[in-house]
């Protein structure tokens, strides 16, 4: 990256102190970006997942479960499971943001009351992402863990659950709430990582935007803000994929913890490697990747348009 230093404008617009709003206005900012990606985002994640989970062999690609998806259980069948998500991702979305935004205050005042009036380092931009990630980890594993369990059930085979409750159920009667956060290990992986990218990309862009053009954040075009979401998109997946990967095979593993393929992560992993190599980590991101642009372009439009609305 340039040297671009970021601008302090952008850092009292977003850490006004004397807003006792200012927490509740990102909240609700970043729920408007969660249900935005759900909308968007569901028929890629639902391919991408049955990519990611499915014994190798059973489809050729992407578009091979677009296919054979639409065929057998008809184009509504890529918003299974959407209900969860949709709540879920709504609140999910808003703790990243909401913690993103208020480590980016904690560090705005620390920088300050160290004499620092240049505005956020990009290492502070990624650490604020990491522990929005970290978060937000809590509510995504268990919400991805129903998400998919729903995703893989395909229209062929009899029905394992009902619905999101039903999931609940058979998997606490199976293996306690444990058995709700499998996967909860490689989420906080990818998460972490992940998120800290994410937000480094996204923020770099936008305070590059407005050294150059000297303008406000808030004058920023939404077309720029999509072009800078879709950048941070692909910022996440290409940096964090593989953690994914582990993720989904190990919740749609079986409930019984008897009958498991995966002891642990780290298992996972070694069995994904020995039986497919690298390429095992991959499974899926063609999906992943064409979904990342218009995903998280409108999530952080939405978003910003949100924060502008609110003031």
């Amino acid at each position: 990256m340039e040297d671009v230093e970021p601008q302090i404008i952008e850092a009292v617009e977003r850490t006004d102190s004397n807003d006792p709003l200012r927490v509740l206005k990102d909240v609700m900012a970043g729920t408007c970006g969660g249900i935005a990606q759900v909308l968007v985002g569901q028929p890629f994640d639902t391919t991408k997942v049955r990519l990611q989970s499915a014994p190798s062999g059973t489809y050729t690609g992407g578009l091979d479960v677009v296919q054979k998806l639409i065929k057998t259980e008809g184009p509504l069948a890529f918003y299974k499971g959407t209900l969860t998500p949709l709540v879920g991702v709504g609140a999910c979305v808003s703790v990243q943001f909401g913690v993103f935004e208020g480590m980016k205050r904690f560090f705005s005042k620390q920088n300050l009351s160290n004499g620092r009036s240049e505005g956020l380092t990009y290492t502070q931009y990624y650490a604020a992402g990491s522990l929005s990630g970290l978060a937000n980890s809590i509510l995504a594993c268990p919400i991805e863990h129903i998400r998919i369990r729903l995703q893989t059930q395909t229209g062929s085979a009899p029905k394992q659950f009902s619905g999101p409750m039903d999931v609940i159920k058979k998997v606490k009667q199976s293996s306690g709430i444990a058995g709700i956060f499998r996967g909860l290990t490689p989420t906080l992986l990818r998460e972490g990582h992940g998120m800290g990218v994410y937000f480094l990309t996204y923020e770099y862009l936008v305070n590059r935007d407005m050294a150059e053009n000297k303008i406000e954040r808030k004058d920023i075009p939404g077309w720029r803000l999509c072009v800078y979401g879709g950048c941070a998109g692909y910022g996440v997946w290409l940096s964090a994929y593989p953690f994914d990967v582990v993720k989904s095979k190990m919740q749609t593993d079986s409930i019984d913890p008897r009958r498991r393929q995966f002891s642990s992560t780290i298992d996972c992993a070694r069995k994904t490697f020995h039986a497919n190599g690298v390429k095992g980590f991959f499974r899926g991101f063609v999906p992943t990747i064409l979904r990342a642009a218009p995903v998280n372009a409108s999530t952080f439009y939405a978003f910003e348009l949100a924060m502008r609305a609110m003031g």
